[in-house]
């Protein structure tokens, strides 16, 4: 009987090893992609530190360490359909503070996510010079691990061809309201509130 369940041990042993290295690839296969996305948090730690260019309040410059961070995973970095608008379709998007600022909506988005078809609105700053399209997002992580008030996206213009565009959640940001201080921040519109967990990304602040 030994020699026959040897083989099934070895087989369980293969088939943990497999699903052990499939879910590590779709963590750490990228090692470029991983290194320049901890510069980037890294570069925002020592901003948010800084006396000059941090939103926190003054008094909690000196004990602040770190912005807190979903674990990056590949599966976030998602492949949506990507539809052009009409030009001049603008959206006042309402701030924290009062009044509102305007966009220009550029296009919609769609992807499945777990067989739940969600719809994105990418707009365009007023600023044309700006090289990417704002994404103002809620989903249902608000309040329980990300901030309550919606967090945002930048995703690269894309080229007039394009079909696709790349929606890199792993790369979502809160507000500046998120942290405290007098900020009026926009706030994200009825058409980009996700009917899902996006556990990717920054979290909240504070627990």
């Amino acid at each position: 009987m030994a020699s026959l369940s040897a083989p099934k041990v070895l087989l369980g042993l293969g088939l943990v090893f497999v699903i052990g290295y499939v879910a590590a690839d779709l963590v750490f296969s990228d090692d470029q992609y991983l290194l320049k996305l901890k510069q980037e948090r890294k570069q925002k730690n020592e901003q948010f530190r800084g006396h000059r260019t941090s939103p926190l309040p003054e008094e909690l410059h000196e004990n602040f360490d770190s912005l807190r961070y979903y674990a990056p995973q590949a599966i976030w970095r998602i492949s949506a359909e990507l539809q052009r608008l009409p030009p001049g379709d603008t959206i006042s998007l309402p701030l924290t503070q009062g009044g509102a600022d305007k966009y220009t909506r550029y296009a919609r988005v769609t992807f499945d996510w777990q067989s739940h078809k969600q719809t994105l609105t990418l707009l365009r700053r007023v600023s044309k010079t700006d090289p990417t399209l704002f994404v103002p997002f809620t989903d249902h992580t608000n309040g329980h691990g990300s901030y309550g008030g919606g967090r945002y996206l930048d995703v690269e213009m894309p080229s007039e061809n394009d079909r696709q565009i790349i929606l890199d959640f792993n790369r979502t940001y809160n507000p500046y309201c998120a942290y405290g201080g007098n900020f009026s921040c926009p706030m994200p519109p009825k058409e980009n509130w996700l009917t899902i967990d996006v556990p990717a990304g920054e979290k909240s602040y504070k627990e």
